[in-house]
């Protein structure tokens, strides 16, 4: 029972909730049971609350044997990227800069209305420092591996979420995407992530890295995802830039299919980017098949002339912004790369943001108008699968940055556009490749519905991994 309970959707949950087969009580302790078991491996968890969480799920069984479930995840464990404030516990963001001595009695607009809806709060997962980086190590909890192959990174910034949800840690995790952090965890680990569109999930304290900084769901289906952001998108007053509400569940339409659709294929954002031909071949593979389906694919590139320039003068100047309070002891305990991207943010001027600022309207407005060609973007989430972990980037790749690798996640961010990555199968060495679905502002049923799709035709989805 506690494998089956485990290798669960959150659907599947709440259905054998419903039928009285099993009981959030056993799905919690099979979750912690797990959680326990794979941790010494992954290091996916900052904090376990066993106690808190074990005291919600028998909470919620007396509501469902009164057949009076409180909310949409009544029952369902999620865990919550240590980023996110969560009242009971420290938010330490991977850093050993943050107190952790505090009152740490509010929550953060998404784990809110987690609990509104009853799920059932397993632990925080890891995070590099701040979230500054696209792999997830840092020096207060060391080095996040990915279940599938415990030498190699689970990605990042939402690494820790990405290697719980593939662990079988929980069918549902919280986080959050600056330039990539839900997309390149979720692709290296084998799992769906959904960057939403800006501000469509409220985001309070709001982040330094500004408006580039999106939250969002992490889960095993394009279908669990689109229940969370049920859950997790309505609007906060904290957030003074959230678009309002959604205009209805991202649930609605999710079966609606392919077919009519208008989708744009770019291998390579028009030879900009080298993928891996192991990846290029099964995101090729997926596309073929949407084809099938009768989507109208094609391969267009949008016109994205790289703006990693503009992105860094943005991604630096927030982490300045983060640490600008710390003493030079403090900074001393810092991850040495965040210093060194910190020192280089605190060197540019205000025209120099400004002017990146110009690039990303620019870029956002080059997008808006292929979106009114392409209902859907199709490219390589990443190009290449998961490498060694404790480094930011490939050894030997000649590469400074973890932006060098993650061209195809970051202009995304910049333009604020709904973006997820979908498992569509292994390379050679059986690790897991993602492929990523772009839409217009605002279209995030789009990209769950295309998601949804390939999950139906059994192109999405990967086998679990047995490591841990």
């Amino acid at each position: 029972m506690t494998t089956e309970l485990t290798g669960l959707s959150a659907h599947d949950l709440l259905d054998g909730y419903r039928k009285g087969e099993f009981s959030p009580v056993d799905a919690a302790r099979a979750v912690l049971a797990r959680i326990e078991e794979t941790e010494p491996h992954l290091n996916a968890f900052v904090r376990v609350d066993a106690a808190g969480a074990l005291a919600a799920a028998e909470a919620s069984a007396r509501r469902w044997r009164r057949g009076e479930p409180s909310g949409l995840l009544d029952g369902v464990p999620v865990s919550v990227k240590d980023l996110l404030l969560q009242r009971g516990g420290p938010t330490l963001r991977g850093s050993r800069t943050v107190r952790a001595q505090g009152a740490w009695d509010e929550d953060a607009p998404a784990v809110a209305r987690l609990r509104e809806h009853g799920a059932v709060l397993t632990g925080r997962t890891t995070t590099p420092e701040f979230g500054w980086k696209g792999v997830t190590d840092s020096p207060l909890t060391g080095i996040t591996r990915n279940p599938y192959d415990t030498t190699r990174t689970a990605g990042g910034s939402s690494g820790g979420s990405a290697a719980a949800v593939a662990a079988g840690a929980g069918p549902l995790s919280l986080g959050t995407d600056g330039g990539g952090s839900l997309r390149i965890p979720a692709a290296f680990c084998g799992i769906f992530a959904l960057k939403p569109t800006y501000g469509r999930v409220p985001h309070y304290p709001a982040s330094a890295f500004g408006t580039l900084a999106h939250v969002g769901p992490m889960a095993r289906s394009a279908a669990d995802a689109a229940l969370m952001m049920d859950v997790v998108s309505g609007p906060d007053p904290r957030d003074w830039s959230g678009p309002g509400p959604a205009a209805g569940s991202f649930r609605a339409g999710l079966g609606d299919g392919v077919r009519g659709l208008r989708v744009a294929y770019s291998p390579s954002l028009g030879g900009q980017v080298a993928v891996a031909p192991q990846v290029a071949a099964r995101v090729r593979e997926a596309v073929t098949r949407l084809a099938g389906m009768g989507a109208y694919v094609e391969e267009a590139d949008p016109d994205v002339t790289d703006p990693v320039a503009a992105f860094h003068v943005l991604w630096f100047s927030g982490a300045a912004r983060v640490v600008q309070h710390l003493s030079a002891a403090q900074r001393e305990l810092l991850d040495p790369g965040l210093r060194e991207i910190c020192a280089r943010g605190a060197r540019y001027s205000a025209l120099d943001y400004l002017a990146a600022v110009d690039t990303r309207a620019a870029l956002g407005r080059r997008m808006g108008l292929f979106h009114t060609v392409y209902d859907v973007l199709l490219t390589p989430t990443l190009p290449r699968t998961a490498f060694e972990a404790g480094a930011e980037v490939p050894r030997g790749s000649g590469l400074r940055r973890w932006t060098g690798w993650t061209p195809f996640t970051y202009p995304f961010n910049l333009t604020q556009q709904p973006a997820a990555s979908v498992p569509v199968g292994f390379d050679g060495s059986g690790l897991p490749v993602g492929l990523q679905v772009v839409a217009a502002r605002h279209r995030d049923d789009l990209v769950l519905r295309v998601a949804h799709a390939l999950y139906e035709a059994g192109v999405a989805g990967v086998a679990p991994p047995v490591t841990a």
